[in-house]
């Protein structure tokens, strides 16, 4: 397993992780200052008309793209809605490109509103995906897909587990020619039973690395993640496989946290990220 302390270029910050209460040039100085190397901005920060001058703000900080964040929910009630989802995340894929980042974070979107046809929610999503073909090639970015936890599943995420996920990339690349792959959030995977095998069968699929930590008690499971190591999730071994598995990216810090992390100045949050990192991950 890599050692990370020092290794800044193995190191990234999601910037989910500060709240996004400031500009991207601002949180990109932050980042950089705290001796991280890459960063993985969200949609909202960007103006994806015009994404140059996020692109510059986050060079001039010295900093690479790991990741963009994320694709908008494919299943809608309609055909109009579905076409607005497929050109958002048309956008977002050139958008990355223009950015420097090589991935595309896929949050795929739960049940459209109204329905409870999940199969017809997952054959939504998988067409939309595949849609998204002619883009990634113009572009030469990649799908990272990342399964959520199950507990998002009506309104967030139909996509549950590793396995899941790599059924889906050799439905959508049977080539396998890397146009899509996985992202292996602990938060969202670490109960899985099928979790270590799924690792190793994702090999170099695997396209992303996000750490942060299940808290015993949560009080909000979608804005309440633990900073790495005040949970209950073993992320030593968890990297340990991953890395076994052939990824040598990135490791990056996501951590929502409505009631915590997001109410502390921002650089302190960044240099417990750094700490915990060396010390827990």
């Amino acid at each position: 397993m890599r050692e990370l302390n020092g290794r800044g270029d193995l190191c990234c910050i999601n910037t989910a992780t500060l709240g996004h209460r400031e500009a991207i040039d601002v949180t990109a100085a932050r980042i950089a200052e705290q001796g991280f190397g890459w960063i993985t901005p969200w949609r909202h920060e960007v103006d994806e008309m015009r994404p140059q001058a996020a692109a510059s703000a986050i060079r001039a900080a010295g900093l690479k793209v790991n990741a963009y964040c994320r694709t908008a929910y494919f299943a809608a009630p309609d055909e109009a809605g579905r076409r607005a989802a497929l050109d958002s995340n048309r956008r977002a894929l050139e958008t990355a490109a223009v950015l420097g980042a090589p991935l595309l974070v896929a949050v795929v979107g739960g049940l459209p509103s109204g329905s409870r046809d999940i199969d017809d929610a997952r054959k939504q999503i998988l067409d939309g995906l595949a849609a998204l073909q002619p883009t990634i090639d113009e572009t030469g970015v990649r799908i990272a897909l990342e399964p959520l936890h199950p507990v998002y599943a009506a309104d967030r995420s139909l996509l549950n587990t590793l396995d899941q996920a790599l059924d889906w990339c050799d439905r959508l690349d049977p080539s396998r020619t890397g146009s899509f792959g996985v992202a292996v959030d602990a938060y969202h995977v670490w109960w899985d039973p099928a979790l270590m095998p799924a690792i190793a069968r994702a090999g170099q699929r695997i396209l992303a690395l996000h750490v942060c930590d299940w808290l015993l008690e949560t009080r909000d499971p979608l804005q309440d993640r633990g900073m790495m190591g005040d949970g209950v999730i073993d992320l030593k071994r968890l990297r340990a496989a991953v890395e076994g598995a052939g990824y040598d990216g990135p490791v990056e810090v996501e951590i929502f946290s409505r009631l915590d992390w997001w109410t502390r100045p921002a650089d302190e949050t960044l240099r417990v990220c750094r700490e915990r990192m060396f010390e827990c991950c």
